[in-house]
């Protein structure tokens, strides 16, 4: 304590130990002390008294699709993470698409690296891609420092991201199981889809039947099989059907080196309320009906689902007509995910601890970050987002610093209001107001 720079005082701080009144010192940006509240400050150490808003962990995201570069106009690292920091998350994890080019080879890994350097508002890593054809690029990006590897099994939406087929899946898993890394997957299998209903249109029923569960549930049943096979860390992205969860709870019971992430707008939506001609709600797998929502939400509790990530897809407005067979598919929810899936925890009776947990702890751990992020401990990063918990606001589009504020949860009265988020000991926004970017860029810890 005699060392610290900057001391953050709080009746409620969320702890590995759980919720505690404290004094969380920092020095040279790292957390050296959690003390008793009334602890005696250092000469010279700066007060933050936070009175008795939350002192949260910031939040890990490692499901976010910047677009940058090439779709700029879609999002961007500058806007991107201004709404990340807006929500209380302080590190973010960019997928491999849908930039231009796709972060498929360690040369497309340094361009992407050097646009976001100067965009960052927050931390940033890297995932890589995992196509048919670049099974020869995976070890190089591995040793590049990217988190892992994103796979899609079924058509991704772009062309320069084509998925793998099973024989595909196969090769790209034995590579990265040789070298002990992770891969990712979107799991749907496509010949199920190829056999729904595929109607069109605006309707929100036609397009829930167009992407059924058991496609998700074929393609999970495929991966577990896979890995449990060469005995490699998978990891499912995006979970919506909950008919897959007994299969990944048996596969965890045996040992599968298997993990499983869902979404804010899984657990916060329904499709009994998604209006028709409405796609920004469309998103796939797609939102589904409350009582999949139900057993999404005991999954979690009961530790099968791990952690929860936003999967943030945005467009141009153009992309979401009003038909939801050729509307862009994906959710802008950064900026929101923090409040929303907050908003419905404590209706079902869970604490800001567990929000803590699935959306930090657990997610700092996928991509091996929990040395650093993830936690109020000493020795981790001062990463900390000062949330206002009983506090509501409502979602009005033209507040977010999303590029294109399209939001499905225009309207919707939320709780949990962020006062401030830090970063490595500084504050990086406070009532809508931001500093210059300060993020750093991410690798992979050998």
């Amino acid at each position: 304590m005699s060392e610290a720079e900057l001391v953050l005082r709080s009746t409620r701080v969320i702890t590995p130990d759980g919720s505690r009144p404290a004094a969380v010192a920092v020095t040279d940006g790292r957390i050296t002390a959690v003390l008793p509240y009334d602890a005696e400050l250092p000469s010279g150490a700066r007060l933050e008294d936070l009175g008795d808003d939350v002192l949260l962990p910031g939040l890990v995201d490692t499901h976010v699709h910047v677009n940058d570069p090439g779709r700029t106009h879609w999002e961007g690292f500058w806007t991107a993470t201004r709404a990340a920091a807006a929500g209380g998350i302080t590190t973010l994890v960019d997928m491999p698409l849908n930039s231009l080019p796709p972060t498929t080879t360690v040369d497309h890994l340094r361009i992407k690296r050097e646009v976001a350097a100067d965009k960052a508002h927050i931390d940033v890593g890297f995932w890589g891609g995992a196509l048919p054809d670049n099974v020869k690029d995976l070890r190089p990006l591995h040793d590049s420092g990217v988190f892992g590897f994103k796979a899609f099994l079924s058509p991704s939406g772009v062309d320069e991201f084509p998925h793998l087929d099973q024989d595909g899946l196969a090769r790209s898993l034995a590579e990265i199981a040789g070298f002990g890394g992770l891969l990712i997957v979107h799991a749907e299998d496509p010949h199920h889809l190829d056999a729904a209903p595929q109607q069109g249109g605006p309707r929100y029923a036609d397009f829930l039947a167009s992407r059924p569960r058991d496609a998700e549930d074929t393609a999970v049943a495929a991966l577990v099989a896979q890995a449990r096979r060469l005995d490699a860390r998978v990891h499912v992205l995006h979970l919506s059907s909950s008919d897959a969860l007994p299969l990944i709870a048996e596969a965890k019971r045996e040992g599968v080196r298997i993990t499983v992430e869902t979404c804010p707008h899984y657990l916060t939506l329904t499709a009994e309320e998604v209006p028709d001609g409405a796609s920004e709600f469309k998103c796939c797998p797609p939102i589904r009906e409350s009582a999949n929502q139900d057993l999404l939400w005991q999954a979690l509790a009961d530790g099968t689902i791990d952690c929860v990530v936003t999967d943030h897809s945005p467009s141009t407005a153009d992309l979401k007509t009003d038909d939801f067979a050729t509307a862009w598919g994906g959710i802008s929810g950064l900026q929101l995910s923090l409040a929303a899936v907050w908003t419905e925890a404590r209706r079902r009776g869970h604490g800001l601890e567990d929000v803590v947990r699935w959306m930090s702890t657990r997610t700092a751990a996928l991509v091996g970050l929990d040395d650093r992020k993830g936690a109020i401990e000493p020795g981790r990063d001062a990463d900390f987002a000062v949330l206002a918990p009983d506090a509501t606001f409502t979602v009005d589009p033209a507040a977010l610093q999303h590029r294109n504020r399209v939001t499905a949860y225009a309207g919707k009265t939320l709780y949990g209001v962020v006062k401030s988020t830090w970063l490595r000991g500084q504050r990086i926004v406070a009532d809508g107001e931001f500093t210059a970017p300060k993020g750093q860029l991410l690798t992979r810890t050998p």
